[in-house]
């Protein structure tokens, strides 16, 4: 018997069939141990030592292998051909061989395989080798400056920059990108510029023909200025006579694109199906683990010969031979620091259209998109015929000419299979799209209409999920399995909110990087980052001795920490303040002085950190109370609208004015003026502009007694909260679903709302909320909610968080169930199997007795559903 080891029971589920009973294959649920998240865990004094820590639920799958392994003949280590996939084989190997669970002469080999198909598997079988000590030790090394970046960066921005999360050697460069992307927009000046365009007629059929010089000088994009010039080169054209000067007509070609790397498929997902790089990646692992693709960890564009040939095939059976070029097309992966180390991303077999498949929604989509890209790939070239035609405009005296700019495809090639994506600048899409009628020199084509147009150039565009991975693959940083984790770290982080497909940086996110610009500027460097990766390519080659690695970065990183340690508040303030002064402290439109407080008038605003982030503070203060929220400042508000001075009126009962204010957490108002005055700030959906007297009375109000509960005598109070509006009584609370409830909701309402929230846990709105799916499974119903954490997964005592870019009435059961997994695994909860049902206990005679009869089945039969639900469970449960 051989034991082979693999990362997900979906995988050793399908390579077990493969392989048959000569082989017990076992699944690790990815890696079964990490660095524990506490100082210590690397340590570059003891030459940088390393403590490993395996999980509890880890600890029973090395239990399982280790007694798997004791009447084995040879181990075989079959996790993925990558780094990380090396890197958990090695793991595995060594916790076995701590337990002593492995015999002196039990062979290990590690294999690999591309693709989860008989072929591929009981190819690699007969082809196995050594762990790659090399990639282990780049993955070593990779892990400790992670852990000595994050441990030790994370800790002085706790102290200097009170509320930020932490920082991580690659999300901090990556969230660089967007922030410096932030500035340049922010700084950008639009400049004014006109077209004129002149529409003609040929032959009956119309064209469009830009104004291209005059007296001989180009007029380029930004030429023409003003309205009155173009209105000036308006009626000259008018005033003339027109005559096709100069005819040309070039046949081109368009080369399909290569096959599929992990960055490209990201990049082309999100694009063309809309999905995030995070789900994207999902849907690839699942596709991967059916044996529908290659491994979709990868940054080569090779395809296997056997790849070539079959896509050839069915581009010959699919579309013909018209279609095929008489040469097969490679591809050489120009990315920096590529790893060859495995194929393309493509489906492995090419027969399979995405139509023939029974896969859900998004995965038909992706392994379509998969599909089509690689087949493409092999197809011949799109032709097109370019014309391009000069037509003069004769006018007295002046020199003037346009030009048309057409083309048509004379045969579509890989554009049949695989368009071409739209182009954002919506002049070039139409220029270049044109069709024109058929035009000879000395035709005189008759003048319909001129169109001048006002324009104004644009900011360079926010980076979207899929442009930021491109960037950071150009500049070398990261790899293809740490990009979906990057973005979702930083949204995680609330350094980055995604805004339609704009990734927009939050205030937190840029005052970290300015923190980090001002004094660590050399480790969010682009070329030092990029750098670092080549290094570590260096170690995978076996070039670089990993530690060498870790000595240099670390001598240099350690002492300039030690110095930033020490310095003040006041310094760190000072330099962020100057550093994001064109974003907190924007330019007056008077010219005045940008940072003077318009409350007291003398003192100067700056930055201050308070117990949850930064804020906008007077430096009068105490005397001047005057605080802002950055986005407050960012957005250019008035003066006087910042201050948040105005008033609305006075109370009737105490006599005292009633100030709405606007401080660090949002709007809010206040009563009076004095020592500790009321306060309340505005729910969520309450304009300031829109408060009244009334409106503000109603929240200075607040909490306010509903009554006694009929039981007890105690009372019912209504309020607002951090999460919304409330009703408490006895220390328990249930929600309201509207905040104008608060101030109208009587006794009998909220005597119900209680009892509701005390029969079904968590209520929305003081009903219970309904299942927004369902679904039925072994272990009990699984549910998806929505909470007041956001929505979530429920089975039993357990409750998993559904991540924010996957819609709740889109989640599968199979999702479902890997969060449900994993968030037991992390807590140490055991998944109790269903009672049964009530039904069964109305005849408990009958029960013993079909129990009596049949006591093997009894037994049997809970036994099958847990495998099955196991290998469901971690269909996706590999780290990415």
């Amino acid at each position: 018997m051989k034991v082979v080891v693999v990362e997900s029971p979906a995988k050793a589920k399908t390579i077990n069939k493969y392989l048959g009973s000569g082989y017990e294959v076992l699944a690790s649920f990815g890696h079964v141990r990490d660095l524990p998240a506490k100082d210590g865990s690397v340590r570059p004094d003891e030459d940088f030592a390393m403590s490993w820590e395996v999980d509890t639920a880890s600890k029973k799958r090395i239990a399982d292998i280790a007694n798997a392994l004791k009447g084995a003949d040879e181990l075989i280590l079959a996790t993925d051909p990558d780094r990380e996939g090396e890197a958990i084989s090695w793991h595995v190997l060594d916790v076995l061989r701590q337990k002593k669970a492995l015999k002196k002469d039990t062979p290990v080999r590690r294999v690999l395989f591309n693709a989860i198909t008989k072929d591929a598997v009981t190819a690699a079988m007969l082809l196995p080798r050594d762990i790659d000590q090399p990639l282990v030790d780049a993955y070593l090394a990779r892990r400790a400056l992670d852990y000595l970046v994050g441990f030790t960066l994370s800790p002085i921005l706790w102290r200097k920059l009170p509320g930020s999360r932490s920082a991580g050697r690659v999300q901090s460069v990556a969230l660089r990108i967007v922030c410096d992307r932030e500035s340049e927009i922010e700084k950008f000046k639009a400049d004014e510029y006109w077209s004129v365009e002149a529409k003609l007629a040929q032959a009956g059929k119309s064209f469009l023909a830009r104004l291209y010089s005059v007296d001989g000088k180009k007029t380029d994009k930004l030429g023409i200025k003003t309205g009155e010039n173009a209105a000036e080169l308006k009626a000259l054209i008018e005033a003339g006579q027109f005559n096709v000067s100069s005819v040309d007509k070039k046949p081109t070609k368009r080369n399909p694109y290569a096959p599929f790397t992990t960055s490209s498929l990201q990049q082309d997902a999100s694009s063309r199906l809309g999905l995030s790089p995070s789900r994207t990646m999902q849907i690839a692992q699942r596709l991967y683990e059916d044996g529908l693709i290659t491994y979709m960890r990868t940054d080569a564009v090779q395809m296997a010969p056997e790849g070539i040939a079959m896509a050839r095939s069915a581009i010959g059976k699919f579309y013909g031979d018209d279609y095929l070029p008489e040469k097969a097309r490679i591809y050489q992966t120009k990315a920096k620091n590529a790893q060859e180390a495995h194929e393309a991303i493509r489906p492995t077999d090419m027969f399979k259209k995405p139509e023939a498949l029974h896969l859900d929604a998004d995965q038909s989509k992706l392994y379509g998109l998969i599909w089509r890209r690689t087949l493409a790939s092999q197809m011949k070239s799109a032709e097109i015929d370019r014309t391009t035609v000069d037509i003069a405009v004769n006018v007295p005296g002046r020199a003037v000419e346009l030009r048309a700019i057409g083309s048509v495809v004379t045969f579509p090639g890989f554009l049949a299979l695989y368009g071409v994506e739209a182009k954002s600048d919506e002049d070039e899409v139409d220029e270049d799209s044109r069709e024109l009628p058929a035009l000879a020199v000395g035709d005189k084509p008759a003048l319909q209409a001129v169109e001048i147009e006002q324009h104004f150039t644009q900011p360079p565009p926010r980076y979207s999920e899929a442009s930021l991975i491109k960037k950071m693959e150009e500049l070398g940083i990261g790899r293809p399995s740490t990009y979906a984790a990057t973005l979702t770290t930083l949204k995680d982080r609330d350094y980055v909110k995604l805004e339609g497909k704009a990734l927009h940086p939050e205030d937190r996110g840029r005052i970290v990087t300015a923190f980090l610009e001002s004094f660590f500027n050399r480790y969010v460097e682009y070329g030092f980052t990029a750098n670092l990766e080549e290094q570590l390519d260096q170690v995978s080659a076996g070039a670089l001795d990993y530690k060498t690695v870790l000595r240099d970065f670390w001598t240099e990183f350690s002492r300039h920490t030690a110095e930033i340690k020490d310095l003040r508040v006041t310094e760190v303030l000072d330099a962020l303040n100057d550093l994001l002064q064109d974003h907190i402290f924007p330019p007056k439109p008077d010219g005045g002085d940008r940072r003077l407080c318009p409350t007291c008038g003398t003192g100067q605003l700056s930055l201050k950190l308070g117990k949850y982030g930064a804020f906008i503070g007077c430096s009068n203060y105490p005397e001047c109370k005057h605080t802002m929220q950055l986005s407050d400042a960012a957005t250019g508000q008035s003066s006087e609208a910042a201050a948040g001075d105005g008033i609305l009126g006075t109370d009737p009962v105490s006599g005292e004015e009633v100030h709405l204010k606007a401080g660090r957490f949002g709007p809010y108002v206040q009563l009076g003026d004095g020592k500790e005055p009321k306060r309340s700030s505005l729910p969520k959906g309450w304009e300031p502009a829109a408060l009244t007297l009334d409106k503000a009375l109603q929240l200075l109000s607040l909490p306010r007694d509903v009554g006694p509960h009929p039981e007890g005598g105690l009372p019912i109070v209504a309020g607002l909260g951090r999460y919304g509006p409330f009703i408490l009584h006895d220390g328990k609370y249930a929600n309201l679903p509207d905040v104008e409830e608060v101030f109208t909701v009587g006794l009998n309402r909220a005597v119900d709302l209680l009892a509701q929230k005390a029969a079904g846990g968590f209520k929305r709105g003081g009903s219970a909320v309904a299942a927004i799916q369902t679904f039925e499974h072994d272990n009990g119903p699984i549910t998806v909610r929505s909470g007041k954490y956001g929505p979530y997964v429920n089975q039993g005592k357990v409750n998993a968080t559904i991540p924010k870019d996957v819609a709740p009435e889109a989640v599968t059961l199979e999702q479902a169930l890997v969060w449900i997994a994993a968030r037991a695994e992390a807590t140490g909860t055991k998944i109790k199997k269903a009672p049964a049902k009530k039904a069964a206990a109305k005849k408990p005679a009958a029960a013993k007795a079909t129990a009596a009869k049949k006591p093997a089945a009894a037994k049997k039969a809970p036994a099958k559903k847990p495998a099955a639900k196991k290998a469901t469970v971690a269909d996706e449960d590999v780290p990415f």
